[in-house]
C-alpha cells in the first residue's frame, strides 16, 4: 500500500470582498476537509491606532470603511459611545432619523450579502436582484449625505443634517427614450421620507421575488441545508452575535434587549432558526429584511408627523448654522475650534455596542480627558465568526466552504481593521 496522507492546499480568493485579504490553508483527506486555518492580511489599516491620534470627531469617517457594507451602523455605534462618556442625549428626531437609517444599512447589508452569497453558490441572478434595489437605497444615502457609501452623516449629538425634501431624479438626457424618466421618477417626487416609505411598501414584495428563486430550490437547499451547523450552546460559547447566533436558534437582539435610538418606540420581531445551518441563516437574514422594512415605514410616519430639530444645541460639541458662522464672530470661533481642536471628554472608560446587520458592533474607550482617546477597541462582529472557520468546516467536502463563508457574511474591513 502506498503511503496515504493528507495534503495541505491554499483556498481562495473566493468572496467578492475576499481578493487577496484571505488565504484559507485547508488540509484535505481526499476532498473532506481535516483542518481549515483562515490567514488574513492585506488590509490592515490600524483603524484603532489612528483613531487614538486624532480627535474624537475627526475619526467618524474612519468607521465608515470598516464594514464597508454597513456603514451607519458602524457610525452610531461610535458616535453613540462618545455621548455616553460626554452625557449628550441628541434630540428625539435625530434618533428616529438613526433607527431609520440604520434599518436601510441592515436591507443593504442582507442585499449585498445576498446576492455575493447567491452568486458564490450558483444563483446568478440574484446578484441582479439585489442590486436593483440597493441601487434605490444607494440614493437615499446619496440624498442625506452627499456620499453613496462613505457617508460620514451620523454626528456626535444628532445628525449631519434634517432629511432633504426633494430626491435625486433621472434627466430625459440620459435614457434613450424620454418617456422612461417619468417610470423611474414615479416615487421621487416627493421627500426623501416618501421615497423611503413607498421603498418600504414595495420591498417585501420583492423579498418575495428572492424567495421565490431560493427557498424551495432544491440546488440551493442541497448546498445550505446540514452545512456548518453550529449548536446554539457553541455558538454562544464562540462569541457569534447577529444573524450567526439567531441562526442557531438563540433569540439575542441588542435592538429588543438593549434598546438604543428608537428601538423601544417601534414595533418588530425577531427572527430565529432552528437548526443552527447555513440555510437556517439564510431564513434568518431574510425575515430581517421584511422585518426592517417594517421598521421603516414606522420610522417613515413618526418623522412626518414630528418636526424638530436634529442636533443638540450646544456649540462646543455641534457647530453653529452655517449662515450663523459666516455673519457672527463668536460662532466662527466655534467652528474653527471644534474641527481644529475638537471637544474634551471627561476621564473613564465606556463600551457602546449597536446592533449591526452581521452581529453585536462595538466600540470600547478609555478616556485620559483629553480631545482624543487614550485607547479605543472595535469589537467587529465578524472576527468571531471568522474563528470559528476550523470547527464549522471540518468534515465537509471542499465546495462546502463556499458556503461556509458565505454564510459568515465576512468583510475584511472589519476584521484585519
Amino acid at each position: 500500500m502506498p503511503e496515504i496522507r493528507n495534503y495541505t492546499i491554499n483556498f481562495g480568493p473566493q468572496h467578492p470582498a475576499a481578493h487577496g485579504v484571505l488565504r484559507l490553508v485547508l488540509e484535505m483527506d481526499g476532498e473532506v476537509i481535516e483542518r481549515a486555518d483562515p490567514h488574513v492580511g492585506l488590509l490592515h489599516r490600524g483603524t484603532e491606532k489612528l483613531a487614538e491620534d486624532k480627535p474624537y470627531n475627526h475619526s467618524v469617517p474612519y468607521m465608515d470603511r470598516l464594514d464597508y457594507v454597513s456603514m451607519m451602523c458602524n457610525e452610531h455605534g461610535y458616535v453613540s459611545a462618545i455621548e455616553k462618556l460626554l452625557g449628550v442625549e441628541p434630540p428625539e428626531r435625530a434618533l428616529y432619523i438613526r433607527t431609520l437609517f440604520d434599518e436601510v444599512t441592515r436591507i443593504l447589508n442582507h442585499l449585498m450579502w445576498l446576492g455575493a452569497h447567491g452568486l458564490d453558490i450558483g444563483a446568478m441572478t440574484m446578484f441582479l436582484y439585489c442590486f436593483r434595489e440597493r441601487e434605490d437605497l444607494m440614493d437615499a444615502y446619496e440624498a442625506v449625505s452627499g456620499a453613496r457609501l462613505h457617508s460620514a452623516y451620523y454626528r456626535v449629538g444628532g445628525v449631519y443634517r434634517d432629511l432633504p425634501d426633494a430626491m435625486p431624479r433621472f434627466e430625459r438626457k440620459h435614457l434613450k427614450d424620454p418617456s422612461e424618466a417619468k417610470a423611474l421618477n414615479r416615487n421621487r417626487e416627493g421627500s426623501l421620507i416618501d421615497f423611503l416609505d413607498d421603498f418600504a411598501d414595495r420591498f417585501p414584495g420583492l423579498v418575495d421575488e428572492y424567495e421565490t428563486l431560493l427557498t424551495d430550490n432544491r440546488i440551493w437547499k442541497q448546498r445550505t441545508v446540514g452545512i456548518g451547523v453550529v449548536a446554539p450552546e457553541r455558538a454562544l460559547q464562540l462569541g457569534f452575535s447577529g444573524p450567526m447566533l439567531r441562526g442557531s436558534g438563540f433569540e439575542w437582539d441588542l435592538r429588543k434587549k438593549q434598546p438604543y435610538a428608537a428601538y423601544d418606540r417601534v414595533d418588530f420581531d425577531v427572527p430565529v432558526g432552528v437548526n443552527g445551518d447555513s440555510y437556517d441563516r439564510y431564513l434568518v437574514r431574510v425575515e430581517e429584511m421584511r422585518q426592517s422594512a417594517r421598521i421603516m415605514k414606522q420610522c417613515c410616519q413618526w418623522l412626518r408627523d414630528n418636526p424638530g430639530p436634529v442636533m443638540v444645541d450646544d456649540h462646543k460639541i455641534a457647530p453653529p448654522p452655517r449662515g450663523e458662522m459666516k455673519a457672527d464672530m463668536e460662532a466662527l470661533i466655534h467652528h474653527f475650534k471644534l474641527f481644529t481642536e475638537g471637544y474634551c471628554t471627561p476621564v473613564g472608560e465606556v463600551y457602546s455596542a449597536v446592533e449591526a446587520p452581521k452581529g453585536e458592533f462595538g466600540i470600547y474607550i478609555v478616556s485620559d480627558g483629553s480631545n482624543k482617546p487614550y485607547r479605543l477597541k472595535i469589537r467587529a462582529p465578524g472576527f468571531p465568526h471568522l474563528a470559528a472557520m476550523d470547527e464549522m468546516a471540518k468534515g465537509h467536502m471542499l465546495a462546502d466552504v463556499v458556503a461556509i463563508i458565505g454564510t459568515m457574511d465576512i468583510v475584511f474591513g472589519e476584521i484585519d481593521r
